[in-house]
């Protein structure tokens, strides 16, 4: 409905403030639950933005990725589709994080059919083009197993990504994904995963985060001292219409870009270079060095 109005009205001051204080509204009301619904190529700058950072990379070198809230896979093999059909010569590793055993059981078999996503009406595969149905997926009928060189280099992990013992696990990446999971937790328990999150990059790694409340993302990134990467950084706003065509109504709908807030190349960025991993001050570090600060005065 909110794309419907002419742009020249949804620009307008006073009802680009209007939906953001019926978003407000919508976020304070939610009873926010994790979904399973998603495309393959789900957001095509996203992963045209991987393939320039893989382009990088020294010849037959290893990239490592992780992708958190992997799902039902549909991210995992899109990206390992995208960065092997430009980069044969890379050994790409992937580690693929789920909290739910069920799913992520489902993701590793890698085979899928038009209905396999919970978005209602929509097919897992609608924005694939025939070509690229065809070199993703063996067919049998309706139904569609990811071709062997996309599962291969995959390390399944039943694992929750705000656990702080997640780093030792895994190891350094040189590029996270995290995509359209923290915006269905509270903002204070997304604030405190997206901190731990940050914490698997290798410095100068790639975080890559969508699907989040702007504002948990923008706290984050300014507190600890996040480059946003800003090439394709509008392409990858509007990427995923799905997302933002369900602003202001539903809790994960995002906000259309406006470039007339100071904060703007911060708060719409979903890629951030993270120069040196930091950890977060929780509250009971920051009330400590308060403490202590306050002895030395004395």
């Amino acid at each position: 409905m909110w794309e419907r109005l002419p742009s020249r009205v949804r620009n307008l001051y006073p009802v680009r403030s209007y939906g953001a204080w019926l978003h407000t509204l919508v976020c304070l009301r939610a009873g926010r639950e994790q979904y399973f619904g998603t495309f393959f190529l789900r957001n095509r700058p996203a992963l045209e933005l991987m393939r320039r950072l893989a382009r990088h990379k020294a010849h037959s070198s290893t990239l490592r990725i992780a992708v958190l809230g992997c799902s039902i896979g549909a991210e995992v093999y899109s990206i390992l589709w995208t960065i092997r059909s430009a980069r044969p010569d890379l050994k790409v590793l992937l580690c693929a994080v789920d909290i739910s055993k069920e799913i992520l059981s489902f993701a590793e078999k890698g085979i899928y059919a038009p209905d396999t996503s919970q978005l209602v009406g929509s097919s897992i595969f609608e924005r694939l083009t025939e070509a690229e149905m065809v070199e993703m997926f063996d067919w049998e009928g309706a139904q569609a197993k990811v071709k062997s060189w996309l599962r291969e280099g995959i390390a399944w992990q039943l694992r929750d990504a705000a656990d702080p013992e997640l780093i030792n696990i895994l190891g350094p990446q040189d590029m996270v994904v995290a995509s359209n999971f923290l915006c269905h937790m509270a903002p204070a328990d997304a604030e405190k995963c997206l901190g731990n999150i940050a914490q698997l990059l290798s410095p100068g790694g790639y975080l890559f985060v969508s699907g989040v409340d702007l504002d948990v993302r923008t706290k984050i990134a300014v507190d600890l001292g996040w480059e946003p990467v800003r090439e394709l950084m509008t392409e990858i706003h509007d990427g995923d219409p799905s997302v933002r065509a369900d602003w202001p109504w539903k809790w994960w709908g995002l906000e259309p870009l406006n470039r007339r807030r100071h904060d703007w190349q911060t708060r719409y960025a979903a890629a951030f270079r993270i120069v040196r991993p930091q950890r977060r001050k929780s509250y009971e570090d920051a009330k400590a060095t308060y403490t202590r600060a306050v002895i030395v005065a004395r």
